[in-house]
Order: structure tokens, then C-alpha cells, then sequence
């Protein structure tokens, strides 16, 4: 047997999935709950500072008959740092990190002002990336240079875009060459899984989950 879903059900009304439309979430986002590969996008703002942005919602892709490999970001905030500087500057580091230092580049999302280091002010080390004019995690295990070439809304009007990203280059940790999936590699984020048949009302606000292999944590 198959449930249904095109109309937000009943039972969700009043939970976060349902309130999350005011920060741009759709409830089906909670409901179907596809993972993404989560990793922090750091670039130069306008005064040099380095900016650093929690993204997920992506996906990488090869094109141009094998001859490029491209990262799509899937919704970058038009009025945020990233967006700015990936508009000035043309170049990104997308950068993969553990759950050995995912605390500290969340923490990146509190130290977000214009003036900030926002990578050193979190306890991470910031490092000139090797092709491009933009900063890179050292303590993330692989880190890709990227070059902007274009963007697109996916609704006419929508205050965030998707991005096309070409990977130039990498950098991988060597302990991470032969296995960047096992339990010191890529993590995903899942927004709150509900079941809309069994929703349990329990009046927390959950921004989402990381979801390593088999295992579970909330952030």
C-alpha cells in the first residue's frame, strides 16, 4: 500500500514542517526527506574577510562530454555574503568536512558579520586555495576550487537561486583517498523526518538532522 501526498496533510499542521515555509522550507522537504551532501562554501568578501556558508541542497554532476565536473548549489540566498562574493569575486572552495570539526564550521553561521574572519573566528584555519583568489578549510578532508558560471531562479522572482559551480581542482586528506563515505567522511543532511501518518507533536523547532552511514545525530 502507497499513501498519497499533493496537499500538506492534516496532521502537520502546526509543526515545524509546517511553519518552516517562513524560513523557505516546503513540507514536503520533511516528508520525503532526500539527503543532501552537506559542506561549508568559503569565499573573499568585498574588504578580503573570509566568508564561509553551511550549504546543502546541491548536487555534483560531470557534463561537457567528461570534461568538466560541476557543483550545483540549489538555493543560495540572494541577499547573503556568498551570493555577493561569488557575483565579485567568480571563484568558490567547497569544502567537506568530518564530524570531527562539523561543530566548528556550524559555528560559522554565528560569526557571519561583514567585518568577521568568519572561518578563524570558529576555530578553523583559514589557507589561500592554490588555483583561485578564495580561502580554504584546513581542517576539511577534501576541499574543491570552483569557478562561478551561472545562475538561474527556480521561480521567477524568488529570492534564491541555484548556481552552477565548475570544479577546477581538489584537495584530499590522504587518509580520506581511498574512502571518503566511511565514518570519518561525507556528511548529509536530512531535514526532520516525519511521517505524516504519525506526527508527533512534541513542540521542539528541529532545523534538521546530519545523517552519517546508519547513524543519527540533531543539531
Amino acid at each position: 500500500m502507497k499513501y498519497s501526498y499533493k496537499e500538506m496533510p492534516e496532521s502537520m499542521k502546526g509543526t515545524y514542517g509546517d511553519f518552516s515555509k517562513n524560513f523557505g522550507f516546503s513540507w514536503k522537504e520533511f516528508v520525503m526527506t532526500v539527503p543532501s551532501p552537506l559542506f561549508l562554501v568559503t569565499t573573499y568578501k568585498s574588504n578580503g574577510k573570509p566568508n564561509a556558508c553551511m550549504q546543502s541542497w546541491a548536487n555534483f554532476t560531470s557534463a561537457n562530454h567528461g570534461n568538466g565536473f560541476y557543483a550545483l548549489l540549489g538555493s543560495v540566498n540572494k541577499a547573503g555574503h556568498l551570493y555577493a562574493s561569488l557575483k565579485e569575486k567568480k571563484v568558490a572552495v567547497i569544502n567537506f568536512m568530518s564530524a570531527a570539526c562539523h561543530a566548528a564550521c556550524m559555528d560559522t553561521i554565528h560569526h557571519n558579520d561583514f567585518d568577521a574572519d568568519e572561518i578563524t573566528f570558529s576555530g578553523l584555519t583559514a589557507v589561500p586555495a592554490k588555483w583561485i583568489d578564495a580561502p580554504m578549510v584546513e581542517e576539511c578532508f577534501m576541499n574543491l576550487e570552483c569557478k562561478y558560471l551561472w545562475e538561474k531562479e527556480i521561480v521567477d522572482g524568488d529570492d534564491h537561486v541555484v548556481i552552477c559551480l565548475e570544479v577546477i581542482g581538489a584537495h584530499i586528506d590522504e587518509n580520506h583517498l581511498a574512502d571518503k563515505t566511511g565514518d570519518n567522511g561525507l556528511l548529509y543532511n536530512l531535514h526532520y523526518p516525519m511521517n505524516p501518518e504519525h506526527v508527533e507533536k512534541t513542540g521542539h523547532d528541529y532545523a534538521g538532522v546530519i545523517v552519517k552511514k546508519i547513524d543519527v545525530a540533531e543539531y
